[in-house]
């Protein structure tokens, strides 16, 4: 048994196909917290496991029984590969942006490639709002959401969830999604690529970014496909011509010093070809790749949060 591939500190995958995964940090949800927001651990689907975490602002609002919120569902990134609403990290810019901006926030533990290769991570996705329409009935914790106010959001692999599982609520037939609206999404440093490289990825061609780029993409993607298959190459897959009217509208969150900033770009510009009309560029300056995650109660972050907050109430 051989090492084949290896993301040091995270992730290790084996000629026999065992993968080990080493965890920073956990955080225990909290459903008594006395902090600005408290957390629930929910099971969204016990056969396959789907998991997910709700944070729920501590804000006077919350105690009206006829004020509904927003809810916001994230998927953290890793490559498709690693993560999980569990980290540290994670926990607190999540649970701080349900306190900041006044929604529920369900954070949702998607199955992992390689074991789980896409498009699983985007079923999953489907299921798991699926599960937000059933459980506003049965979850005293959703009882407040508004369903015509849902927002998805995620960081990387998890911005690429977001924008896949849009593309599916007008095209799946497997997922029944007519019970939620998604009102827009919220793409933080999304994880796209293709099988031609862009000028910065061209530059970078033999650094560790674009070698771990790489090895993670080929381990999620489904064996025998190249990184134009349409989960990777956005432009392979997407709506009929007179469909893309109908996307909500889009918010973009790129980051100055992340060698993925390119692809952020490209996404927004192909958005507005395709007649998307309400789409948005923000750029981070100075920061890095999922700078939110490393650095969740920096100045960046909280500014993060706030052009989060502003688009969900707008």
């Amino acid at each position: 048994m051989s090492l084949i591939a290896e993301a040091p500190g995270f992730l290790q995958v084996f000629s026999d196909g065992t993968v080990k995964r080493f965890a920073p940090d956990i955080a225990f949800a909290s459903p008594e917290s006395s902090e600005s927001y408290k957390s629930k651990d929910v099971v969204v689907d016990p056969s396959k496991p789907i998991t997910g975490r709700i944070f729920l602002p501590n804000t006077p609002t919350i105690n009206s029984s006829t004020h509904k919120l927003p809810v916001v569902v994230y998927f953290h990134g890793g490559g498709f590969c690693i993560g999980s609403t569990t980290w540290l990290n994670y926990h607190i810019f999540l649970g701080d942006l349900a306190s900041l901006a006044g929604v529920i926030v369900l954070s949702i533990d998607y199955r992992l490639a390689p074991e789980n290769r896409l498009p699983i991570a985007y079923s999953d996705g489907c299921s798991s709002l699926e599960w937000l329409v059933k459980s506003c009935y049965t979850e005293p914790w959703l009882e407040r959401a508004d369903l015509s106010q849902v927002f998805l959001s995620g960081d990387s692999a998890g911005g690429n969830i977001a924008h896949n599982i849009t593309i599916k609520a007008h095209t799946s037939e497997d997922h029944d999604l007519s019970g939620i609206h998604i009102k827009g999404i919220l793409l933080i440093h999304p994880y796209f690529g293709s099988e031609e490289r862009t000028p910065q990825e061209k530059a970078a061609d033999s650094g560790i970014e674009v070698q771990m780029n790489d090895m993670f993409w080929n381990l999620s993607i489904p064996k025998g496909s190249n990184r134009d298959y349409f989960g990777c190459n956005f432009e392979k897959g997407g709506l009929k011509h007179d469909e893309w009217s109908l996307f909500p509208k889009v918010v973009v969150y790129v980051a100055e010093r992340d060698f993925l900033k390119e692809r952020g770009v490209m996404y927004v510009e192909y958005l507005k070809r395709k007649g998307v009309r309400d789409v948005k560029l923000i750029e981070a300056k100075d920061e890095g790749h999922i700078h939110h995650i490393y650095h969740p109660k920096s100045k960046s972050t909280f500014l993060l949060q706030r052009q989060m907050d502003e688009f969900i109430k707008n």
